[in-house]
């Protein structure tokens, strides 16, 4: 009788993954993804709030260009479009210059309000409504 020769198993025959590890992997993943964007969804209020920011500082040097060319700023009627085309109401620039490509939107898609003269009195009003889209103390810009 011949012996046959008998080889034991490698170690790494049986090696693998369970089902329970992977879906253990799996579920971490999902937890820290999940809390990263939960902690990321404040971020994206206050990069709106800056955006608001450099936009009003950008049309405001637009307005104080205006300004320098015609000896007085847009009307409110005329409104911040008066850097975009020229008005056809009065009062009517002189030294009109296209100074804005368009009028910027806010970061949530409406248009920047813009009153001349202001409520205070002096200068000009330049706000966004903000995320409500309504007329309210929160308004970003508003002094």
């Amino acid at each position: 009788m011949k012996v046959s020769e008998f080889r034991p198993r490698s170690r790494f025959a049986n090696a693998g993954y369970t089902l329970f590890e992977i879906m253990l992997v799996l579920g971490i993943i999902a937890v820290l993804v999940g809390s990263a964007i939960y902690m990321l969804v404040g971020n994206i209020d206050v990069a709106k709030e800056q955006r608001v920011s450099s936009d009003i500082e950008a049309i405001t040097m637009q307005l104080k260009t205006y300004e320098m060319l015609n000896y007085r700023m847009p009307t409110t009627e005329q409104g911040l479009e008066a850097l975009v085309t020229q008005p056809t109401t009065e009062p009517r620039p002189r030294r009109w210059k296209q100074l804005m490509k368009s009028v910027p939107l806010d970061p949530w898609g409406a248009e920047y309000v813009y009153r001349n003269p202001g409520k205070g009195g002096g200068g000009f009003d330049l706000y966004s409504l903000g995320p409500d889209g309504k007329e309210s103390d929160d308004d970003s810009g508003k002094d």
